[in-house]
């Protein structure tokens, strides 16, 4: 049996034992959302439900990842130290509510941790190239600032998704399932481990989190998750010094990507706090339309596939020709946002 199928089972086998217990632990310490008065309009759950499940997808993504992954050094190593810091920010913060400042000094302290052992993107290649000489763009200084920006950055797309029981683990499945292939297709034996232990781990999470959720991973978990998701992405970056290496990512991450950015154009512009929540993200609009909350998901996980679909084929074509293939697919989905009127920022602006 391959490793990366063994790390998949593994990996899903712990979340999916470990679950119950973790929501057991959840109830008896007060890991618990309750939805308030001050939440509505915006809360779409009604009901106490347990949160910190992202400890059970944490514990199945790490123990394959220290089990069954070849030592790579530092790297490696700098990842998960900086998952773990990542998930113990989360679970403070499903404990006692962090404020954002304090959330994202902790994000930027895991990311640092996670580049000064080794993880930065120095180089890329051009896709315009004529000459050997010029093929590959040093990035030098800019690597560090640019790096902590695509952690913290795809961090907190992980966690403003997860507005809907089992959105965030199932596009991380997708976005996982992308990058593992793609991997594979690269011969980067390490990330297709990473990869197939993060897919395992949220689809071990996944039946219990669909619609109606029995425990929500919290942000335990969205944070991780993110946080892990970066991080892959840049370690296969480094093997594969190209424009399209970071494309692939970008492109499998593409739907909490866009709703991230829109999110941010939207509370600037009707002057609200970037971090302040509101009803308007892309998957409150499909309920709006009429869409069930399982509708709504389904829906989302159908765009995540064709996104991923999209990033496995420009891996088949280099150079320009890849980067306008790109540009078609992020065209196609700026077009179907359109249609769900994403782009109305003049809309309602219900403030949590």
């Amino acid at each position: 049996m391959p490793q990366y199928i063994l790390a998949f089972l593994f990996a899903f086998l712990i979340t999916y034992l470990l679950t119950p217990l973790v929501k057991k632990m959840a109830i008896r310490t007060g890991a618990v959302d309750i939805p308030d008065s001050a939440d509505e309009g915006r809360r779409i759950h009604i009901r106490p439900t347990p949160r910190l499940g992202g400890l059970a997808i944490y514990l199945g993504f790490m123990l394959p990842a220290l089990t069954l992954l070849p030592r790579e050094g530092e790297r490696l190593y700098g990842l998960l130290l900086g998952a773990t810091l990542i998930l113990l920010l989360g679970i403070a913060d499903d404990y006692r509510n962090l404020s954002p400042r304090v959330k994202l000094a902790g994000q930027v302290l895991a990311a640092l941790v996670f580049i000064f052992m080794g993880n930065r993107v120095i180089w890329l290649s051009n896709p315009w190239a004529e000459g050997a000489h010029d093929a590959m763009w040093h990035i030098g200084s800019w690597s560090i600032p640019l790096t902590l920006l695509w952690m913290v950055g795809i961090t907190n797309t992980l966690n403003l998704i997860d507005g809907l029981d089992g959105l965030a683990a199932g596009v991380t499945a997708i976005a996982s399932v992308t990058l593992l292939l793609v991997a594979l297709q690269e011969g980067q034996v390490t990330i297709v481990l990473l990869t197939a232990a993060l897919a395992g781990s949220t689809l071990g999470f996944l039946p219990y989190n669909f619609n109606p959720a029995q425990i929500f991973m919290g942000d335990t978990g969205s944070l991780f998750l993110g946080f892990v998701l970066a991080g892959i992405a840049v370690q296969g970056a480094l093997k594969s010094a190209t424009v399209i290496a970071l494309a692939v990512p970008i492109l499998a991450l593409g739907l909490p990507i866009l709703d991230t950015f829109l999110a941010i154009v939207r509370r600037y512009h009707n002057g609200s706090p970037i971090f302040q929540a509101d009803r308007q993200h892309l998957h409150h609009r499909l309920l709006e339309r009429g869409l069930s909350q399982r509708q709504a998901v389904l829906f989302l996980y159908s765009i995540s596939g064709v996104f991923g679909m999209g990033a496995l084929a420009i891996t088949e074509v280099r150079g320009r020709f890849g980067l306008f293939a790109l540009a078609f697919a992020v065209l196609a989905f700026f077009l179907n946002l359109r249609r769900l009127k994403q782009f109305d920022i003049r809309g309602k602006n219900l403030k949590g």
